[in-house]
């Protein structure tokens, strides 16, 4: 670390060190579909694809949060930006993917994992179908994180110590038998959280979650993301992008196991 000393700028009202944090995007579905879109979680194809040239004409990458933390651990994340998808959505793989590989970037998307090949029915809203095993397993193949957001898409803040267990670790255990391999990442539903479900997050094995917005602790297991909505268009993001130019509090390399 270097021994300069900070600059004003660097310091916030109480005189700590501000530490850049890379921005994370949320995105939900992707589809060119006009049903009715009450909850605001589908972005266009084109929109999506907008986005990502975006961020290419920036000099910035879209990659997966996994391959972000790793590389800020590195010191090497300037000019990353970690894409996450939540629910699982069956059109990711239609829709999303082609649009990711076209700009050679990769993204997490985060399952609900009970509801495999099931639909949205957390929802009052249109019900949308989700992947099914084989379609996670399509999406791994294609080099993106796949990680866990429960296993019915429950609100974890003040759920009990059993409830915890069983929607944090089960999932986890589920989405490895699919895939084969490690699942470290996690992504509390609607971005709720309290500090047991953290808790239960650390104790289920997982090596980061993330939320929505800005919520403090803002620490490995609350991430925070910036939601884009369905009609964002360049000002929008670079809006959000700008919002991440600094955070309170590093990022800790996770804990040893």
């Amino acid at each position: 670390m270097s021994g300069r000393a900070p600059t004003a700028g660097e310091l916030d009202a109480a005189g700590r060190r501000r530490v850049r944090i890379p921005p994370v995007l949320m995105y939900h579905s992707v589809s060119p579909s006009a049903q009715p879109d009450p909850h605001r979680v589908r972005v266009s194809p084109d929109r999506l694809d907008r986005h990502l040239r975006l961020l290419r004409r920036l000099g910035l990458r879209g990659v997966s949060l996994a391959e972000l933390l790793a590389a800020r651990e590195r010191g090497a994340a300037a000019g990353l930006v970690a894409l996450t998808f939540d629910d699982g959505y069956a059109d990711f793989v239609e829709h999303a993917l082609p649009v990711l590989a076209r700009h050679q970037v990769t993204a997490t998307l985060y399952v609900v994992a009970g509801l495999l090949g099931g639909r949205n029915d957390w929802d009052d809203g249109p019900r949308l179908d989700l992947l099914d095993a084989a379609g996670v397993r399509a999406v791994a193949a294609a080099g993106h994180e796949v990680g866990s957001h429960t296993l019915t898409h429950a609100d974890l803040r003040g759920a009990d110590p059993v409830t915890l267990a069983h929607e944090v670790g089960e999932s986890r255990r589920v989405l490895q038998d699919v895939l084969q391999a490690e699942v470290p990442g996690f992504c509390y539903p609607w971005g709720r959280f309290d500090g047991a479900a953290a808790k239960a997050v650390r104790r289920a094995g997982y090596d980061h979650a993330c939320v929505t917005g800005d919520h403090l602790p803002g620490d490995r297991f609350t991430l925070p993301r910036a939601y884009v909505a369905p009609g964002d268009g360049a000002p929008h993001l670079l809006a959000k992008l700008g919002r991440y130019r600094w955070r309170m509090r590093s990022v800790a390399p996770a804990p040893a196991r």
